[in-house]
């Protein structure tokens, strides 16, 4: 048999696991898609409601009013916020069917390894999207909507268009909900193999670098708004840390027990 033959039983053997997993892709991304729609029906319908409470640090900053210079800027904002709400909702969801499209390439021992993580991410998400809305938000308003007011006789008055103060609220919900999730992903490198604890430790002044980098991609460009990012991106840096040394020791501590 040449290596011609070989290669072509190998091929033909490989199709049917490779036709098994895009089966199975096909339906994670079916659900995946179903539960995104249902979500965004949902939301559809009570997105004036969603719409209140995203404006709600906008009056907290002392701004209680927004205005549509377009025809359909009423109609597309809804839209979005529809949208919006649909991927917070079918978020869980959506991490849950990609775990359970990648567990069974795993051994039981890597699932249980990383399993925590999929259950510690929407809280970490959450708690990014809560500093967002309850802390980083009303400051960065206020301090931006502060330049209002007498100007030598002439009153300069901030009225925010309700299209851009939507992009706003997602960008900083999104952007600290996703940043937040930062020690979820060093912990997964580490447990790959990718990277080293003493690899992140020596690179902790680039990882301070690229947080000011990032708080100022996902915030506005004002000094506060970067530092409310930014100084919880270096102390979850710090956690992930102190987290993968402990994870570092655990480790060992088992190994030592299956070689005695």
């Amino acid at each position: 048999m040449t290596d011609l033959d070989r290669t072509e039983d190998e091929l033909d053997k490989s199709k049917a696991p490779l036709l098994d997993h895009l089966i199975e892709l096909r339906r994670r991304l079916l659900w995946s898609v179903v539960a995104l729609a249902a979500a965004f029906f949902f939301c559809l319908y009570f997105v004036d409601q969603i719409l209140a409470v995203l404006v709600q640090p906008l009056l907290a900053a002392g701004q209680r009013q927004l205005i549509a210079v377009a025809v359909f800027e009423q109609f597309f904002v809804r839209i979005k916020v529809a949208f919006f709400g649909a991927l917070m909702i079918s978020f869980p969801v959506l991490a849950s069917q990609i775990w359970l499209f990648v567990a069974p390439g795993l051994y039981r021992k890597e699932r249980r390894a990383f399993l925590p993580f999929l259950f510690l991410t929407p809280f970490l998400f959450a708690a990014g999207a809560s500093l967002a809305y309850f802390i980083a938000m009303p400051l960065a308003l206020k301090y931006l909507l502060g330049f209002q007011g007498d100007l030598g006789g002439v009153h300069s008055t901030s009225l925010p268009g309700i299209s851009s103060y939507l992009d706003v609220a997602t960008r900083f919900i999104f952007g600290f909900g996703v940043a937040f999730l930062l020690p979820v992903l060093l912990m997964l490198l580490e447990r790959a193999g990718i990277v080293t604890r003493r690899t992140l430790v020596r690179g902790r002044r680039y990882a301070i670098v690229a947080a000011t980098v990032v708080a100022a991609v996902l915030t506005p460009p004002d000094a506060i708004s970067m530092m409310l990012l930014a100084v919880p991106l270096v102390v979850l840096y710090e956690v992930s840390l102190i987290a993968i040394w402990f994870t570092e020791r655990k480790r060992a501590r088992d190994a030592a027990k299956e070689t005695a």
